[in-house]
């Protein structure tokens, strides 16, 4: 049987990592790395080959190719340098103590223009070829723009060979040396990475403030750099037996070559990016989860006695959440994951994150990106709220799964875990995050912006932040209330079989949750996502018509919704009053089967009022309330509830 089991996790990591063909006009690029580097820890300095074998899928013929050299970007008077000091021109508000509050990166701030020619960062190439032919390019900034000699056809193939070197600059926003912790090496973007070609064309992106794409492929790579530091890398160790530093089996005799210098050989199947870090002083923890596949959980942090627990108990959490994740959210598809302690906070990669510290929630929000991102590749950069709002909803419900389910374990003391537990649950709403307010505070300020607005392009930060962390997540728990959470749970899973390993967009998400849920949701991707409109209901009236009670319910704000009406009696009985929107044309299954409910005829999007008579004397009738769940993002509450006598 366990043959038989490892035999069938083996079939789907094979499948999972062939290429995807066309299917329904779909297409997605291909491409194979092989990457030799060498890292001098005296210099800072990155010497590398890269080999790009590079396929076009797309029906189009390429006159051109675009790369990423993204630390470029950490020099004096480049973009983002610029951008980062005009956005803290910008002042959000004052603290109580009387601070200013700037709308900048407070990673970023100003620290670039400050850099020393030995603390900058640099990515520059020296020759390129494809298919042997030297090619011209230009470098702008951060983008290599190479304009071929010859096109690449549609289906065709081709390799590219680079030259490049590289400056590891100080750490500044998530790569970089000598971090806050003291870690010596955060290597992420490191490499000339080729721009995504999708049907939209290519994605050039300068390397300004935040989110990536990339494309599907193998990696290939080979490090070389002194014998005294551990590394930890997307990818699996091909050479762990010359090696060691804890990637062997226990007790295994590693015999490392001579010399000052180790070379890693590391391999990645089905990724689109590639990390690594590097440490002499990095502990190496490593146990296996008791999931279906056995995933091997790595972590890596920098030798501090104080922090050895917290550490610790991270692994231990990982292996068991992990269960949970892959039951709500989809198979883990990778043999193993790394949390690797570099970087300026938490910044997640395939099969690995770098984060400074041992948060568990931060390993939980970097873990749930290897779902939303790196097996739902989806451009960040054009739906950032498809990344760090899904992620942030399911941190939310990850979280409140591990604090409740192992609150015994976790918490000695009593009162404690009661305190924390109450403080969980109080979090709207269903004990999740603080994404609703997060939400509130951003209508609040004035300062809201569509969420189809360039997450480059934004015109103040705290409104990116917050569209793209708490707005997306909004989008998923009120998606709940309007087809209820489990046909919501259901979409999650059926978007993961759907798009795995794909570039979803939001149309492709909606149609997967209208085929779950046989509810049309059009209109609700225009609204949340297209505008900044927002919802208000109010329960404008209640007057006695007889033996019955007639409501008047008023549409306040722009954006329409169905709403949940929530009848208490004066004898403490309940009744559910469902009110369906005609843009959906179909409602949503009852959620608390104990209460009877009642669909009324649907209110028409465009009508402001909307009356009800239900048969209840007003007489008999303590309190009427306008979604009782709270999921509905209403930004005034104070109207949506009424008390008519008290018992």
């Amino acid at each position: 049987m366990k043959s038989l089991v490892r035999g069938l996790i083996m079939s789907y990591c094979i499948i999972a990592q062939m290429p995807v063909q066309a299917q329904d006009g779909y297409w997605q690029q291909r491409v194979k790395y092989t990457i030799h580097a060498h890292l001098d820890v005296h210099t800072n300095r990155l010497k590398g080959h890269e080999r790009v074998v590079y396929e076009n899928h797309s029906p189009d013929t390429l006159h051109e190719v675009f790369f990423h050299l993204y630390w470029n970007a950490f020099q004096p008077e480049s973009m983002m340098d610029v951008h980062s000091r005009e956005a803290g021109k910008f002042i959000l508000g004052i603290t109580p103590g009387g601070d200013t509050i700037r709308d900048w990166d407070s990673r970023v701030r100003d620290r670039i223009v400050h850099l020393k020619p030995n603390e900058i960062g640099y990515d520059s190439v020296s020759r390129i070829t494809m298919n042997g032919i030297p090619q011209p390019f230009k470098i702008h900034e951060t983008i290599l723009q190479v304009q071929l000699t010859q096109p690449i056809l549609p289906k065709q193939s081709v390799v590219f060979n680079l030259d490049f070197h590289a400056q590891v600059n100080i750490q500044i926003r998530r790569s970089g040396r000598d971090n806050a912790e003291g870690v010596r090496y955060s290597m992420s973007q490191w490499y000339p990475k080729i721009c995504e070609y999708d049907r939209q064309g290519w994605h050039p992106t300068p390397y300004v403030g935040r989110e990536f794409y990339g494309v599907w492929g193998d990696y290939d790579v080979t490090l070389t750099l002194d014998k005294h530091y551990v590394v930890a890398a997307t990818g699996y160790l091909q050479n762990a037996d010359e090696i060691g530093y804890g990637y062997t089996a226990p007790n295994k005799h590693v015999k490392q070559p001579r010399g000052d210098e180790l070379t890693w050989h590391f391999f990645a199947p089905n990724v689109h990016d590639f990390v690594w870090a590097a440490d002499p002083d990095y502990v190496h923890l490593v146990d296996t989860a008791n999931n279906a596949a056995h995933t091997v959980i790595h972590v890596f942090y920098k030798n501090n006695p104080s922090q050895a627990e917290a550490w610790q108990n991270l692994l231990k959490a990982a292996l068991r959440v992990l269960p949970y994740m892959e039951k709500h959210f989809g198979p883990y598809p990778y043999r193993q994951y790394s949390f690797i302690q570099g970087g300026d906070g938490g910044m997640e990669y395939p099969m690995a994150t770098l984060i400074k510290g041992p948060s568990l929630g931060t390993a939980f929000h970097e873990w749930m990106h290897s779902w939303y991102q790196m097996m739902l590749g989806t451009n960040e950069s054009l739906y950032p709220w498809m990344d760090e709002g899904f992620t942030t909803y399911a941190e939310g419900k990850v979280s409140n799964y591990y604090y409740h389910q192992f609150a015994d374990s976790i918490f000695s003391n009593e009162e404690e875990k009661k305190a924390f537990l109450l403080r969980l649950d109080s979090s709207l709403p269903h004990g999740e995050y603080s994404a609703y307010r997060g939400y509130y505070s951003l209508i609040k300020s004035g300062l809201a912006e569509p969420m189809t607005t360039h997450a480059d392009h934004y015109e103040t930060n705290f409104a990116y932040s917050q569209n793209a962390y708490s707005k997306g997540a909004v989008f998923l728990e009120q998606l709940g209330y309007i087809i209820g959470d489990s046909l919501r749970d259901r979409t999650l899973l059926n978007y993961y079989w759907t798009w795995r390993f794909k570039h979803p967009t939001p149309e492709d998400f909606i149609h997967v949750a209208e085929k779950t849920s046989g509810i049309k949701l059009d209109w609700y991707l225009e609204y949340w996502i297209y505008t900044t409109k927002t919802i208000d209901y109010a329960i404008q009236q209640v007057r006695p018509a007889g033996d019955h009670t007639e409501i008047v319910l008023a549409r306040i704000g722009a954006m329409p919704m169905p709403i949940d009406l929530l009848i208490t009696t004066t004898n403490g009985k309940q009744e559910m009053i469902y009110i369906p929107l005609d843009l959906m044309f179909g409602t949503k299954p009852a959620e608390q089967h104990a209460l009877h409910r009642t669909i009324l005829p649907a209110w028409r999007w465009t009508d402001p009022i909307y009356t009800c008579t239900i048969p209840i004397s007003s007489d008999h009738i303590q309190s009427i309330i306008i979604d009782p769940s709270k999921r509905m993002a209403d930004i005034n509450q104070t109207n949506n509830s009424v008390t008519l006598s008290i018992k």
